[in-house]
């Protein structure tokens, strides 16, 4: 027999059934277990478009593979017990048995109904949070909401993807997330920053050269696109390739295919790419200053992270993450935050993201020693200093021309 888990659920009176699982001969098996009686039936071949399909349809049960491509069952199991708590969940496992005659009744569990005035779609009783966070990364805001939904729809794909975001909001944080929640997770995942390259090395660090392909080419090298071979490739600031290196991306993203300096034949290679920006891509692309045919190729499946004054309810939560972090690291007790440090933090327009509070919070951790409470005069904001500092120079100097 299978091991089929069910968790007790409100069983409507209609409702279709959902078939979870990339294995097609479970998928088969489970449908002729049905026997018919129950419509619609259809299938989703991840756990990210069983999400989207519950969404969509009017579903009594959801019959869940314990192996998924992308998200973890049990992680597509707390999201449908809390946004669906109507479905039932039934969890599959293709290595035993499935015999298609044994009852139904192990499927039709029944729990009581909620409580009086309790609605348990709403996201103040069933959790705020709609979405499992991506690997790495903190937030329950609407914002990135939008962004761990479409990370995890796109993820079990080789769609190229194109992160935008401003400076320090963590663009790598969610091409390396959509790498490990991929089929490709345990292929190499291999960054890219397009603008710290010369561009006179640039071809050879992304293709690679053979030896004597140039003056000082005194070995072979294989080439950071051909090193991503089965995994995943990051091009980080994408929008610094000159337009030269920008054609042979092209190339070898219509072909698959990469030569290496000094070589004649191309090799074949089989690589995910994706790219990040921290500008208007597209504004650029209208304005002749990047290839347009390039980022239509890029942004096939566009992802955007909102700056962090855009999801202030995630701020708190990311302060004190990165405090945990930084008194794991020195193995002591971790400090909280002061009310009035969490005014502070929240009022701050955060024009360097998150990658400015992890600095700020780092600071911060150093300056509370052994005390166990984070001041208003451990918080430091060098932007903000320079500013107020640019500004007191240049009063002086009017004072003074005046």
């Amino acid at each position: 027999m299978g091991t089929m888990t069910a968790f007790p659920m409100i069983v409507r009176p209609s409702g279709g059934a959902l078939i979870a699982s990339p294995n097609g001969a479970l998928r088969e098996q489970v449908l002729q277990s049905l026997n018919g009686r129950w419509r619609p039936v259809q299938h989703a071949l991840g756990g990210a478009e069983a999400l989207v399909k519950l969404e969509k349809g009017d579903w009594q049960v959801l019959f869940l593979d314990r192996r998924m491509p992308d998200l973890n069952s049990e992680e597509v199991m707390a999201i449908v017990q809390r946004r669906f708590p109507e479905v039932q969940v039934v969890l599959l496992d293709a290595d035993e048995g499935f015999p298609a005659d044994d009852g139904e009744e192990r499927w039709n569990l029944r729990a009581p109904e909620p409580a009086e005035g309790e609605d348990a779609r709403n996201p103040a009783v069933a959790g705020e949070n709609q979405y499992a966070p991506l690997p790495g990364m903190i937030g329950r805001s609407e914002a990135m909401q939008r962004v761990y939904r479409l990370a995890q729809l796109v993820a079990p794909r080789s769609t190229t993807v194109l992160v935008v975001g401003p400076t320090g909001s963590g663009k790598e944080l969610v091409a390396r997330a959509l790498h490990e929640l991929s089929p490709r997770a345990a292929r190499p995942f291999v960054a890219v920053n397009c603008a710290a390259i010369p561009e006179a090395l640039l071809e050879s660090e992304l293709f690679g050269h053979a030896r004597g392909a140039f003056t000082g080419a005194v070995q072979a090298q294989v080439g950071r696109i051909p090193a991503a071979h089965g995994g995943t490739l990051f091009l980080d600031e994408v929008s610094e390739l000159p337009f030269g290196m920008q054609a042979k991306l092209l190339r070898f993203l219509e072909q698959k295919e990469v030569q290496r300096l000094g070589t004649a034949e191309p090799t074949r290679v089989d690589v995910r790419v994706i790219a990040a920006s921290n500008v208007d891509l597209a504004g650029r692309a209208g304005r002749g200053e990047f290839r347009e045919d390039l980022f239509y190729r890029l942004a096939a499946f566009p992802l955007e992270l909102p700056p962090l004054h855009d999801r202030r309810v995630d701020i708190i939560p990311l302060a004190e993450h990165f405090l945990a972090c930084m008194a794991a690291a020195m193995s002591g007790p971790c400090p909280r935050l002061s009310g009035e440090a969490v005014s502070i933090l929240e009022a701050h327009p955060w024009k360097g993201n998150v990658r400015e509070l992890q600095h700020v919070m780092e600071r911060a951790s150093i300056l509370v020693e052994s005390g166990d409470t984070v001041l208003s005069e451990h918080l430091y904001f060098p932007f903000q200093q320079a500013i107020s500092t640019g500004s007191a120079r240049s009063l002086s100097c009017a004072g003074r021309a005046s």
